[in-house]
C-alpha cells in the first residue's frame, strides 16, 4: 500500500512552488535553453544550458512579498470590536429570497442563519452552508414532509432540520 502526498503540508508547499512565480519563470528560462538546442546551438552541452537558464529564471524573479499587517503606526485600536457592514452577496440573496417563499416550520431558527451569514460574509465555511448545507436540509425536510403520511413512526422532519440548521450555526460560530 503506497501513502500519498498530496493532502500533507508538503505536498501544498511543492503545489506552492510549482504555481509560484520563480518556478514559471525558471521555466520559461528553460524553454528558451531547449529552443536553443532545437536551433543547432549549444551542441553536446545542451542539457546544462537548460538547467543553467532555469536557475537564472529562478534567481532573477521577483520571490512572494512578505506580509504586512495593515496597521497604520501611532493610530489607537478602540477596544470594542466594531462589526463589519454585511456583505452584498448575491447567492446569499437568491437562496434566502427562496427560502421566503416556502412554508418552513418557525420553530427553526432559519432567519438568524442568514443574518449570521451575512455578517459573517463569503468565506469558505459559510459558502459551503450557503451553496450545499443549507439548500440539502431544506430539500430533505421538504421530501420528508411530503413522504411523512406513510411513514409516521419515522423522526420529525421539523426536528431534523432544526438540528441541521443548529449544527450549521455552530460552524459560523466557531
Amino acid at each position: 500500500m503506497g501513502t500519498s502526498n498530496r493532502g500533507g503540508p508538503g505536498g501544498r508547499r511543492m503545489v506552492g512552488y510549482l504555481e509560484s512565480t520563480r518556478n514559471l519563470v525558471g521555466c520559461g528560462g528553460g524553454a528558451v535553453g531547449l529552443g536553443l538546442h532545437f536551433a543547432g546551438l549549444g551542441g553536446a552541452w545542451w542539457p546544462g544550458i537548460v538547467a543553467a537558464l532555469y536557475g537564472v529564471g529562478v534567481l532573477l524573479a521577483p520571490g512572494p512579498r512578505p506580509v504586512t499587517p495593515g496597521r497604520v503606526p501611532d493610530v489607537p485600536v478602540p477596544d470594542v470590536p466594531v462589526p463589519a457592514p454585511p456583505v452584498r452577496w448575491v447567492e446569499l440573496d437568491a437562496l434566502a429570497g427562496y427560502l421566503g417563499t416556502v412554508a418552513l416550520p418557525s420553530s427553526v431558527k432559519l432567519d438568524d442563519l442568514v443574518e449570521r451569514l451575512r455578517v459573517v460574509g463569503p468565506g469558505p465555511a459559510a459558502e459551503r452552508i450557503v451553496l450545499r448545507r443549507l439548500p440539502v436540509a431544506v430539500d430533505g425536510y421538504l421530501r420528508a414532509r411530503t413522504w411523512e403520511r406513510w411513514t409516521p413512526d419515522g423522526e420529525d422532519p421539523r426536528v431534523a432540520l432544526a438540528r441541521e440548521v443548529e449544527r450549521m450555526a455552530a460552524v459560523l460560530a466557531g
